[in-house]
């Protein structure tokens, strides 16, 4: 920056000032960690000595160094679902002892953040998710929504029934919650709800069947495999016959069938 003082007499040109700013950009965030004032060409006051530049940015960034330790085997079989990370960070600080100074490095704290994306990551590494699905795992939480939803149904009629038998003494608040509970279900009687459950149940039936006839038309077909290498035929045989057979009874009507060999 050049500043210039104007005077009745004369003007007087002050020496240019320049200087550097170490830190981060990240967008429109700026953080600023250190600055200094840099040297410039002898006679060149508009050129930035770049030897110096370098040394002191070489210089700052080697004077406060990180030191990270990371032990992995010092972890215990009990800590393995722990949230501690195995490594600890240090920073270096002067300590004065026996009159004396001399540089240590302390123990810093730290805190892990971690984005969205990368957490998903690391549950999806660390619970094998390279076999799995997103559709195994829906289900899965289903299944045990589902599961344990169907035990507290049993404790509620369980508790009922004694109720009714006389085991247990009547609470008649827990019997006005269930039947409030109970009043607030949908009713599962109406047309629409039960075809559109008979549809799914016939899906599932019809799906169920068609897996089954799959397996007994694979396991047919290698026992007629197994039937043809005892009888010392092949299949590529008895595939040509059938051929042949379908095409001399071509134009025959079905009941001509049997008129001929």
């Amino acid at each position: 920056m050049n500043s210039q003082m104007d005077t009745d007499e004369q003007s007087v040109v002050l020496p240019s000032i320049l200087g550097a700013l170490l830190g981060t950009q990240n967008g429109r965030e700026v953080e600023i960690v250190n600055t200094f004032e840099l040297a410039t060409e002898e006679g060149r006051d508009d050129l930035v000595d770049h030897d110096f530049l370098m040394s002191r940015r070489d210089q700052w960034y080697c004077s406060t160094p990180l030191l990270l330790v990371l032990q992995p085997s010092t972890i215990s079989s009990s800590d393995i679902t722990g949230q501690t990370l195995p490594f600890k960070a240090y920073e270096p600080t002067i300590e004065i002892r026996d009159k004396k100074t001399r540089s240590v490095f302390i123990e810093a704290p730290y805190k892990v953040e971690t984005g969205e994306a990368e957490r998903i990551a690391v549950d999806w590494t660390a619970k094998g998710g390279g076999g799995s699905t997103s559709l195994e795992s829906h289900l899965q939480s289903q299944r045990a929504a589902v599961k344990m939803l169907h035990e507290r149904i049993l404790v509620l009629v369980q508790y009922v029934t004694n109720v009714i038998a006389g085991q247990i003494p009547t609470d008649h608040t827990t019997l006005r919650s269930l039947s409030a509970l109970i009043a607030s279900l949908p009713a599962s009687e109406n047309k629409g709800f039960r075809d559109e459950f008979n549809t799914e149940y016939e899906d599932v039936q019809l799906t169920a069947f068609l897996s089954s006839l799959t397996k007994s038309t694979n396991i047919l077909n290698d026992l007629v495999d197994k039937h043809l290498v005892l009888t010392g035929g092949s299949r590529d045989d008895r595939t040509l016959t059938v051929r042949r057979r379908g095409m001399g009874r071509q134009g025959m009507m079905p009941g001509d069938w049997g008129m001929h060999p």
